[in-house]
């Protein structure tokens, strides 16, 4: 079957990530995160025993040479599949807008660096330290998880002001994508040896797992979010599982290709700009 290595993997879209992909018969798959042992203690709580998680945070480029090379062990040194999970989005930010910030710009300053430090820097390493591996691969694959919020015409189409720092450096992932698409799938490269990259939008998720409630903030900013996606989705219902998730984006990664023109593109769960 295939292999996969997906980043981020101990929690939320990554957990339910690895172990769909693990109840393939045949599949090869490894986990990174930045705790092993809780991790490898969840999947033997979930009866899930064909996972190997290696300890990488993705911003510790020795850590990720490291973890490329406990993969190459693995699999012989090959990859299919690489899923750049792993992202950091603020709690600081998430429900404040750019000028909420006009009396505290350093902590505007620190929110924005660590978010391009774990959502662009963070995943250039990981592609990187990975890249013999996919080249030699077989389906030489690439998603890397961004978010309809880094949609420019959707947030001045529907004035959505808030998480800036996640959806700026979202954004930057979509243009890393596509330099990554221009770099490793160009028409000058056999069409054996392309590899492709995609940037995909998972969809609104329910993916909370801390059981702490939400602050005062936290709801209002649901809530307005909410109003303004059943506006842009009328028939908007709510957030969907890691599972269905999970699911809808292996099919758009199965479904893309280089040779159909699919590299270096943003689409969504539902492999269109539909992001709800």
């Amino acid at each position: 079957m295939s292999s996969y290595v997906v980043t981020g993997a101990s929690r939320g879209l990554g957990y339910a990530f690895i172990v769909h992909l693990a109840s393939i018969p045949g599949n090869t798959v490894i986990g990174l995160v930045r705790n092993a042992e809780s991790t490898r203690s969840r999947l033997v709580a979930d009866g899930v025993n064909n996972i190997t998680i290696l300890q990488a945070d993705i911003t510790d480029r020795t850590a990720l040479k490291k973890a490329a090379d406990e993969t190459t062990k693995i699999t012989g040194g090959k990859l299919d599949y690489l899923i750049n999970n792993a992202a950091f989005l603020s709690h600081i930010s998430a429900f404040k807008t750019l000028g909420d910030f006009n009396d505290d710009p350093e902590t505007l300053e620190a929110d924005l660096l660590d978010s391009f430090r774990s959502n662009v820097v963070g995943v250039t390493h990981t592609i990187n330290a990975f890249i013999p591996l996919l080249q030699s691969g077989t389906a030489k694959k690439v998603a890397n998880i961004s978010t309809g919020m880094a949609d420019i015409d959707l947030i001045n189409d529907f004035h959505i002001p808030i998480g800036a720092p996640y959806s700026i450096s979202k954004a930057a992932l979509n243009a890393l994508t596509a330099k990554y698409n221009a770099l490793y799938a160009a028409p000058s490269l056999p069409l054996s040896s392309r590899i492709l990259f995609l940037s995909i939008s998972p969809g609104v998720v329910a993916t909370d797992e801390s059981g702490v409630p939400p602050t005062p903030e936290q709801i209002e900013g649901g809530k307005a979010m909410a109003a303004q996606f059943k506006e842009y989705a009328p028939d908007f219902s709510g957030p969907i599982s890691p599972q269905t998730s999970v699911e809808m984006v292996m099919r758009v990664l199965e479904e893309k290709s280089v040779e159909k023109g699919d590299g270096g593109r943003f689409v969504s769960h539902k492999g269109d700009q539909r992001w709800l």
